[in-house]
């Protein structure tokens, strides 16, 4: 009963078949005279406040920085606005889509036909094009990387109670130990993306570190985390293909040489 009456308050014409009466009609037209009213005073109010919300996005925008010692998309709104298009960028926005469709290409039939992704002419094609690839992989998912992960792309056994970032931590400077790694080691990280494994190691150890990437975009990163933790002098990023490290450095160059879940990406591990 209750709920009869309830949808018959509230949908009388459509429910019951109520006919209103010329009393109630005026009523009806006065009140939608008076929501009209109220809309045309708030229309203003509501432009007033996007144009001020369009702004403050705007302005947190600008003030993205590059933070080596915290975590430059710690920051939800500022993070998120400046994904894929900061200072630092190498994609302008207009190329984001061309990057996307280019590396989609790479796995061409992989939506279509169950397997398709591994056949042998898929195969065959990534390896041939794999700077591209990886290039064009990391241009795109780097800042998303940083934004969920932190500086360290890779994992770690957690103990219970541990952080995340301590085990990540511990598990690098443990590496470091392994190694034997001290103040006067020269070392280089193999893909070492933006160079957060390096940094950690490099204040841990004193060591002199060089990390090498094939992305443009994770060297300029890298870099500046490196100046902004006044370690630059020791520790940098290069632009290079781990593949082919003899075309960049000279032969017994470096006392060790480590990496962390990169090789494992390699066209040829073989190699």
């Amino acid at each position: 009963t209750h709920l009869c009456s309830l949808c018959c308050s509230h949908f009388p014409l459509s429910i019951v078949g109520w006919v209103p009466s010329p009393q109630t009609t005026t009523d009806k037209t006065a009140t939608m005279e008076s929501i009209f009213a109220e809309t045309s005073l708030t229309t203003p109010v509501l432009g007033v406040v996007l144009v001020l919300c369009i702004n403050v996005v705007f302005r947190l925008a600008q003030s993205f920085k590059r933070d080596g010692v915290g975590n430059s998309f710690g920051n939800i709104i500022t993070g998120s606005v400046n994904l894929l298009s900061n200072s630092d960028s190498v994609l302008k926005r207009e190329e984001v889509k061309d990057s996307m469709d280019g590396y989609d290409k790479l796995f061409d039939g992989a939506r279509k036909d169950v397997g398709s992704l591994h056949s042998k002419e898929s195969i065959e094609t990534r390896q041939k094009e794999y700077q591209t690839m990886v290039n064009s992989f990391y241009n795109l998912v780097t800042d998303f990387y940083e934004y969920g992960w932190g500086q360290s792309f890779h994992f770690a056994p957690r103990f219970k109670g541990e952080t995340f970032q301590e085990s990540i931590k511990r598990l690098e400077y443990y590496m470091a130990s392994r190694a034997g790694m001290g103040p006067n080691t020269k070392a280089i990280d193999i893909g070492c993306g933006v160079g957060g494994p390096m940094r950690n190691i490099q204040q841990f150890t004193g060591a002199d570190i060089t990390g090498v990437t094939i992305n443009e975009y994770q060297v300029k990163v890298g870099n500046k985390y490196c100046a902004q933790k006044g370690i630059d002098k020791k520790c940098r990023l290069v632009q290079g293909d781990f593949q082919k490290l003899d075309e960049i450095f000279e032969a017994n160059t470096y006392d060790v040489a480590f990496e962390v879940e990169a090789t494992c990406h390699s066209p040829d591990r073989v190699k």
